[in-house]
């Protein structure tokens, strides 16, 4: 039936229905705390706690099982320093007019502007890369379903943040490829997301925003 694949013995952990409520209720309600934040304490996050982070996020499924991506994690204050200043520059064409006028005024929530302090002074940067084919020996082997594979593995990741007491922020100062060059990715690698990841400062506040409610995510067919 399985040709000659090897495979193992699937160990499912067995709870009751109740059990299965009460922990799906808790994980929500904790997850439902998880916050994207602005303000980044300069107190350090050791290496082995970013490790571990990265290899949750490397758990998660993709297609193929081919894991088409690279987290490059940077502490190193120059690379941070160059990071921040190209991705101000990209940010500053954004807000200064290529951004439409919805997008500039859904963004006033958040009280967001081309200045990005927090690159500089969050302890550590993962940068997301996606690799679209595989470099074997010079081959290209092709990678399937990238793009959605690199964004389960993000929102691994971005769990598994909130799960060690650290916060982080999704940011996005397209285009990116600034990082590639920063960075000196090969050429197969293209980045994907950039996340500060640290400890909050003891002031930081977060935008008043609500969630959709259930009715507005989900819809069921039973």
């Amino acid at each position: 039936m399985h040709d000659q694949h090897t495979f193992s013995p699937y160990q499912a952990q067995a709870y009751t229905p109740q059990e299965s409520l009460q922990r799906s209720t808790a994980y929500y309600e904790y997850m439902n705390q998880r916050r994207s934040l602005r303000f980044f304490s300069d107190k350090p996050v050791s290496r082995e706690v970013i490790e571990q982070l990265i290899m949750t996020a490397s758990s998660a499924p993709s297609g193929a099982h081919k894991q088409p991506w690279t987290f490059c994690a940077v502490s190193d204050a120059e690379i941070k320093t160059q990071i921040r200043a190209a991705a101000e520059e990209e940010e500053k064409v954004n807000y200064g007019g290529r951004m439409s006028e919805e997008w500039r005024a859904d963004l006033k929530v958040f009280g967001t502007d081309w200045e990005k302090p927090f690159l500089e002074i969050a302890p550590w940067l993962i940068v997301v890369f996606r690799k679209n084919y595989d470099l074997v020996d010079g081959e290209k082997k092709k990678n399937y379903y990238v793009q959605e594979s690199v964004g389960l593995a993000t929102g691994f990741l971005l769990t598994a943040i909130h799960q060690a007491g650290l916060v982080s922020l999704t940011h996005t100062p397209s285009p990116l490829n600034f990082l590639q060059k920063i960075l000196n990715r090969p050429e197969n690698e293209r980045p994907f997301l950039l996340i500060p990841v640290g400890y909050p400062t003891d002031d930081a506040v977060v935008p008043d925003i609500v969630r959709k409610p259930l009715e507005e995510v989900a819809v069921f067919y039973q």
